[in-house]
């Protein structure tokens, strides 16, 4: 490009001067990438100029514990199944087999814009590390490109053991604050909004219940929530956090915790919270413990719980939090742990209400879901 202004500058300056210049222009053959790579650039400056675009992309839903969607990385497009994480930052892809596993593996070597770039990456989840290096490579993501996005490329995943093995989903698309961005590398939210390629920068789940879901990038789909949004501004810009107000059960509005965060987390399959508080409410909902969870009696009665954030109470009943039934029990989906004054609320609270993720102005907006949203109205 700086080559071309160049000539045109040359030719301007000579014509000024009344000089004659003929200039022979060589045509060579652009290779199938270099014309991809040229349409995109082109795209991109025309979505940046005029407006742009938002992209929907299935969730599918394995056994209401996690959700994942596809995306495509290399060129040619490599196809990836990745859980869309609001707790973590980083985007990696398995590019080895774990030991009996099954995964989608990114082979950089049949990639044409792969780059190098060795620098290590480590990161530890809930379940586990995993680990290998940092590449660069285009990424697409329903309609959504980014060109040299910098990720890891992960070849150890023994940390998280038989938990990856069995799981659904081959890698991790980070939606979370540029501050835990293991490395400093940009995160895909970043780079897709210095893109300008998102009518808005946003982002909204729907969460199906025993059924697919939708991520909506770059606005939200109407279908799937009713009413308006509660907006809470976040609290700080790490996970996707918030303030919580209170917790209670039924109408009584006293508040059970003492918590004052609570984060919005894709990543996390249930509800989970400081032990002690969760001790206490399955206390009064006389639950067990069973197979390293709470139950109750399926024909048990139980009050809602209410998580009250912006002043406004989001409440769970009953159907909402039991994950699964075994011979008469129904186990519920809420867990304790040493957590530092702070809920996570997961994939249980996320199915009950609509999430839209406001990176522009750095809030959550919550809606009552719409249950009578159809699998078939989402689209890629």
């Amino acid at each position: 490009m700086a080559k071309m202004f160049a000539l045109l500058a040359a030719f301007a300056l000579a014509s000024h001067a009344s000089a004659k210049v003929s200039i022979k222009l060589h045509r060579r053959e652009f290779s199938l990438n270099e014309r991809l790579q040229t349409v995109r650039a082109q795209a991109d400056v025309l979505k940046a100029k005029y407006g742009g675009s938002h992209t929907d992309i299935v969730l599918q839903n394995a056994f209401n514990m996690d959700y994942y969607g596809e995306i495509e990385v290399g060129t040619p497009g490599q196809k990836e199944l990745v859980m869309f994480d609001t707790g973590s930052s980083n985007l990696w892809v398995p590019n080895k087999q774990p030991p009996f596993g099954d995964k989608n593996i990114y082979s950089p070597e049949n990639s044409s814009t792969y780059e190098p770039n060795g620098t290590v990456f480590k990161i530890l989840y809930g379940s586990g590390p995993v680990s290998g290096t940092f590449c660069a490579d285009d990424v697409t993501i329903g309609s959504l490109h980014l060109s040299n996005f910098t990720f890891a490329m992960v070849d150890n995943t023994t940390g998280m053991d038989r938990l990856y093995r069995h799981a659904p989903f081959d890698g991790i698309l980070g939606l979370g604050w540029p501050s835990i961005s293991v490395g400093g590398v940009p995160t895909v939210m970043e780079a897709l909004v210095a893109s300008g390629q998102l009518e808005e920068p946003v982002f909204g789940f729907f969460l199906g219940n025993h059924a697919d879901g939708e991520l909506e990038i770059g606005g939200v789909d109407p279908n799937h929530y009713k009413g308006s949004f509660t907006y809470v501004p976040l609290s700080h810009e790490d996970w996707w956090q918030v303030a919580l107000d209170g917790i209670s059960l039924g109408v009584t509005g006293t508040s059970l915790s003492t918590t004052k965060r609570a984060i919005i987390d894709s990543g996390t399959s249930l509800l989970m919270g400081p032990a002690a508080e969760v001790h206490s409410i399955m206390e009064t909902f006389n639950a067990i413990y069973f197979k390293g969870m709470y139950a109750i009696r399926c024909s048990q009665e139980i009050p809602a719980i209410s998580f009250t954030l912006g002043g406004k109470s989001f409440s769970l009943t009953k159907d909402d939090i039991i994950t699964d039934r075994f011979n008469g029990l129904c186990l519920l989906g809420i867990l304790g742990a040493p957590l530092a004054d702070m809920w996570i609320l997961g994939d249980v609270f996320m199915r009950r209400h609509y999430c839209l993720f406001d990176w522009g102005q750095k809030r959550i907006g919550f809606a009552e879901v719409a249950t009578s949203a159809a699998v078939n109205d989402i689209h890629v």
